[in-house]
């Protein structure tokens, strides 16, 4: 079978060429690697197709940046505890979604998490647990049932001087769909889009086969223990193999959970596939926060939604949609 190596292209902001007409580029948005292809009649088609999506990203995080001071996203976390903020449709319903999904999991995703204090430092230098009062304070702002969302009017109110809003667990899978959404509109059949390990992929490659993901232990990158197909779906994976902290053998995660203030524990990487990569970023940090049995339990009562865990013992774990053992091994 011929696979689709997807996660590899170098770090260049040029148009690369792969087989059978396939053509890549690589570009730094949103804080992030950008890695996209798409399948084109030639390299000036491709140009064009690339440029468009490009553009997309690049106007999406102006609307949702909390580091712009322009942008609409920063104006409702000013405005917190003083006044509603009136914003465009399109960020009104992300922030909408966005709270569903926080009601969905019962506030393991949280859109109101930028509130969050940081007394948790995953670069080395926090040598002891906080203190549990120091934990406690550091979420007192969160609670995205707080948001106070106006349908007619498009505002946004924050009632709590210090909540915030952010999109760093959902903001690049929606830049990702949005960008395939805009392509597959341009008559672009078949691509990819990998925001930083948040893909999304449509149509086949070149030689009629599926697009494939590999599925790796974080922990022994050097092979993959599953290759599914990704084509029609997006998957996201979360991960702490780079950043945790150990204490009294306890291994904590740098994904915090917005409830409680501390970090997740037992897993070190869950993948999510689902229909979208808005979804499947904002369920993969959720299912992290949600621990194992929770997390596969919660996956298995959502439709076209699959996960696979890998736990800090060293298991490999899926919900019920996803077979192992008769995936596509190394």
């Amino acid at each position: 079978m011929n696979r689709a190596v997807v996660l590899i292209f170098l770090f260049l902001p040029l148009l690369l060429r792969g087989q059978d007409n396939s053509y890549h580029r690589t570009v730094k948005l949103m804080g992030c690697r950008f890695d996209l292809t798409v399948v084109a009649e030639d390299e000036q088609q491709a140009a064009g197709y690339l440029d468009l999506a490009i553009g997309e990203i690049s106007r999406i995080e102006r609307l949702i940046s909390s580091w712009d001071a322009d942008s609409q996203t920063s104006e409702i976390n000013r405005q917190a505890g003083s006044s509603a903020v009136e914003v465009d449709p399109e960020l009104f319903d992300l922030i909408q979604r966005a709270t569903g999904i926080s009601r969905l999991t019962d506030g393991a995703f949280d859109i109101s998490y930028a509130s969050m204090d940081k007394i948790w430092h995953f670069d080395g230098s926090l040598k002891e647990m906080p203190a549990a009062d120091a934990i406690a304070a550091s979420v007192s702002k969160i609670g995205y049932q707080k948001i106070r969302l106006d349908a007619d009017l498009h505002t946004v109110y924050l009632p709590e001087a210090g909540m915030k809003i952010g999109f760093g667990a959902i903001g690049k899978g929606y830049a990702a769909d949005r960008a395939r959404a805009l392509l597959e509109a341009a008559g672009v059949r078949s691509g990819i889009i990998n925001a930083s390990g948040d893909l999304t992929a449509w149509g086949k490659q070149p030689d009629g086969t599926d697009w494939m993901v590999a599925i790796t232990n974080p922990l022994n990158k050097a092979n993959a223990f599953a290759w599914l197909p990704v084509a029609g779906r997006a998957v996201v994976t979360s991960g702490d193999y780079e950043k945790y902290v150990s204490f009294d053998g306890v291994r904590y995660a740098h994904i915090i959970d917005p409830r409680t203030g501390y970090p997740a524990t037992g897993i070190i990487s869950a993948t999510v596939f689902a229909p979208r990569a808005e979804l499947a970023d904002a369920l993969a940090t959720s299912i992290f926060v949600m621990g194992v049995d929770t997390g596969i339990d919660f996956v298995n009562q959502l439709p076209g939604i699959d996960v696979i865990i890998v736990t800090t013992d060293n298991r490999v774990l899926s919900s019920a949609g996803i077979d192992l053992k008769t995936a596509n091994h190394e």
